[in-house]
């Protein structure tokens, strides 16, 4: 056969690839992965608690806000990194920007408060159950995004994996906020986004290995 003719073969009966294929793939993983924490957190803690006043509730809505900026900004750069080619340095820019901007937000806070109560803001008896349950409860969503990103082609499978640890992590979080909200805003700064970044240097380590061509 003649390179004329096998090009013209190859060139029949092919149908455009679904261009919303890698979002609903990426979306649905996520969403599981998400039903999934929130399913595990359930059974491991019961029920959420309730407030009667509204400070309680008022630091659940902050650290909701945080975890689901970090996860909103975790998909835009999944949706990315899922397609070969150059990656886009705008979600890990707003990436940063969220972690920066809710760092600066605890210092300002400690350095607001009287340092004799420093203590009281930082630690507490929710210290050890944020460290093990966040990267528990991120452990279903983290599997399920990496399934998600097998199915594509990752150019970096390191980055990929990082950001699939930091969207589980931040699933995890958001799981445990919704069982029980922080006792303050530096303590769930340091204590929420301590096991995310836990769960980014695990996805890193673990993505340059599952998700190579």
């Amino acid at each position: 056969m003649k390179t004329d003719d096998l090009i013209s073969l190859l060139g029949t009966h092919t149908e455009p690839v679904k261009s919303n294929h890698l979002r609903n793939t990426i979306l649905a993983a996520v969403a599981a992965g998400a039903a999934a924490s929130l399913c595990l957190m359930l059974l491991t803690l019961g029920a959420p608690e309730t407030f009667s006043g509204g400070e309680g509730l008022g630091l659940k809505i902050v650290g909701l806000g945080l975890t689901l900026s970090l996860v909103a900004a975790g998909v835009w750069f999944l949706l990315k990194a899922a397609r070969p080619g150059k990656i886009s340095r705008k979600p890990v820019i707003a990436i940063g920007l969220v972690s920066f901007v809710a760092l600066v937000a605890a210092i300002g806070l400690l350095f607001s408060s009287h340092p004799a109560t420093w203590g009281a803001m930082l630690f507490g008896p929710q210290w050890a159950a944020c460290l093990l349950c966040i990267p528990f409860f991120a452990l279903l969503p983290f599997t399920s995004i990496i399934w998600a990103l097998r199915k594509e082609a990752p150019t970096s499978p390191t980055w990929a994996g990082a950001i699939a640890g930091l969207v589980a992590g931040a699933l995890g979080a958001t799981a445990y906020t919704l069982h029980q909200a922080s006792m303050s805003i530096p303590f769930m700064i340091f204590w929420y986004l301590g096991p995310i970044l836990i769960c980014v240097a695990i996805g890193a380590m673990l993505g340059s290995r599952l998700l190579r061509w």
